[in-house]
């Protein structure tokens, strides 16, 4: 199989699962009352698996990371297009691990969680936007 029909294939996977990400916070916000720290964590997951979509495409091996600081600035090194959206998204990098244990800050405001499915989605957008192979569903 050719490298590009591989690396399209790859990236239009990451997309796949940052799409799922993107609705199972929509969901999470939508129920009474809202998972606010749940959406948080799909936003963040969303975000990074955008970033490694864009990564794949581009053949650029990453390391097995939830650091959108570090997932983005190789994404910015080969296109300084998504700085934007990259600098956004880059808080949301503790909502990898924050609530998800027995110990750390147990709430987050609906709103926050809204928010941060705002920048989640202006970078899953901007990504797509930038990728050849990106399919619009």
């Amino acid at each position: 199989m050719p490298d590009d029909v591989v690396r399209a294939e790859e990236a239009q996977a990451w997309l796949a699962r940052a799409r799922l990400d993107l609705r199972a916070a929509e969901v999470d916000l939508a129920v009474d009352p809202p998972l606010a720290e749940d959406a948080a964590f799909h936003c963040q997951q969303a975000a990074e698996k955008a970033l490694k979509a864009f990564l794949a495409w581009h053949d650029r091996p990453f390391r097995r990371t939830h650091n959108l600081e570090e997932l983005g600035e190789q994404c910015l090194a080969l296109d300084d297009r998504l700085r934007p959206e990259v600098d956004a998204v880059v808080p949301l990098t503790e909502f990898a691990w924050r609530f998800r244990y027995p110990g750390e800050p147990a709430e987050l405001a609906p709103r926050e969680a809204e928010e941060a499915l705002a920048v989640a989605r202006r970078l899953f957008e901007a990504v797509l936007g930038l990728l050849p192979v990106a399919r619009r569903e």
